[in-house]
């Protein structure tokens, strides 16, 4: 095994995609049983969870080098090994998880199979690539703005983003509390099914109506390429229009709640240590100690009543949308151009996260030979019921 807080050598493994490697790292807690829902499965765990023994990075070496060793895993992590999986390794993550792009300054980009040239999408960006590369069978990561449906997006993988608090997140190092969230990353339906099924408590999974919606206001301001692979979906099935709201306005309110929280918890730290960050990232901290008291109230008015509309539309339906506004960008990609993507996407990802909905990103879409997801957005802890539909979905679109 090897961690860079241990002083030990580096793995043969590309550092961009892993931090700490083993075989395994930690074996299954069900021992050899065969009958265990994820015998033999590894797992690649986003580096923002408690892992016994190891200390948490955020994809940071700096606030790696500065953390104590955790004497137990998470209990999100705990649900898998207990399930028969075995951890292959601790991933790489975007700095503190505030980015969606799969970039780190410190650690590099990890690649993306599926789009040599692209992004991976983060900012569960490491177990993302560990899954599509085939070196782990299940990412346990997070989504607070849709940090796994973007890379599921990127990259041709199954994500969901559980529904908030349906699994213990104790042992998480959170970004934004109102949003943060429990995810997985496979490269198949029926093992994504099987890592829910072991990670959320059954008598909080109920069954979401297999009724589908479409935002008029999110087709009609997708680019070109990506409205025509969805509306080419869309119109195979039965489907209804509903009015979602002022998407701008909500990414602007639910934007600035993120910062507030973010600042909350990680302000002092990035304060203490000038120029550690990259600009993107620093810029995002930046722009997030300027939120006022004021500004943050405001804004948590406006996403309660849009979350009093999404209760409405979602109560027997499911909202379908792209998972992003565009396949991976470029690597090369200018940082501007970088962000205006990141902002359109986020308009679209932050609607599951301001109710704590499930959201699952299926890898039913493309435009050329790059993925892009479909997004199925359903009723809080609906989420076996939104894998199971879009497998369905997967059957009937082949």
């Amino acid at each position: 095994m090897v961690d860079s807080a241990r002083s030990a050598a580096v793995p043969a493994f590309d550092t961009s995609v892993w931090r700490v490697l083993g075989n395994p790292l930690i074996g299954s807690e069900s021992g050899c049983e065969t009958g265990a829902p994820l015998h033999g499965l590894t797992v690649a765990v986003k580096d923002l969870y408690d892992v016994a023994g190891f200390a948490v990075g955020a994809g940071i070496p700096e606030y790696l080098r500065e953390q104590s060793v955790a004497t137990e895993s998470a209990p999100a992590l705990r649900s898998l090994l207990g399930a028969g999986a075995s951890v292959r390794g601790i991933a790489q993550t975007d700095e503190f998880a505030y980015s969606i792009a799969g970039a780190n300054v410190h650690y590099g980009t990890p690649p993306n199979p599926r789009v040599p040239a692209g992004l991976p999408g983060g900012s569960s960006s490491g177990p993302a690539a560990a899954v599509a590369l085939g070196h782990a069978d299940i990412g346990l990561g997070t989504d607070t703005a849709g940090s796994i449906r973007v890379p599921a997006s990127y990259q041709g993988l199954w994500g969901l983003r559980s529904t908030q608090d349906a699994v213990n997140r104790s042992g998480l190092l959170p970004l934004a509390p109102r949003f943060d969230a429990v995810g997985w990353l496979t490269r198949s339906p029926v093992v994504l099914r099987a890592a829910v099924d072991a990670s959320v408590e059954s008598h909080l999974q109920r069954i979401a109506p297999q009724k589908y919606v479409v935002a008029a206001s999110v087709v009609f301001g997708l680019e070109d390429d990506v409205q025509a692979a969805f509306l080419g979906t869309a119109s195979r099935l039965p489907v209804d229009l509903v009015d979602v709201g002022d998407i701008a306005a909500l990414f602007r309110a639910f934007r600035t709640v993120q910062a507030a929280e973010a600042w909350q918890i990680h302000g002092g730290w990035v304060r203490a240590h000038p120029g550690v960050l990259g600009p993107d990232v620093a810029a995002r901290f930046a722009w997030a100690s300027q939120v006022t008291g004021s500004a943050d109230r405001a804004a948590r008015g406006v996403l309660g009543v849009a979350r009093e509309r999404l209760d409405h539309i979602l109560n027997d339906r499911v909202l379908l949308l792209p998972s992003t506004t565009s396949t991976a960008p470029h690597r090369d990609n200018d940082p501007a151009r970088l962000d205006r993507t990141r902002s359109s996407t986020l308009a679209l990802t932050c609607l599951a996260a301001i109710g704590g909905y499930p959201a699952l990103s299926a890898p039913l879409l493309s435009v050329g030979r790059a993925p892009l997801g479909l997004c199925l957005v359903g009723p809080r802890f609906s989420d076996l019921a939104l894998v199971d539909a879009a497998s369905d979905l997967a059957g009937v679109l082949s």
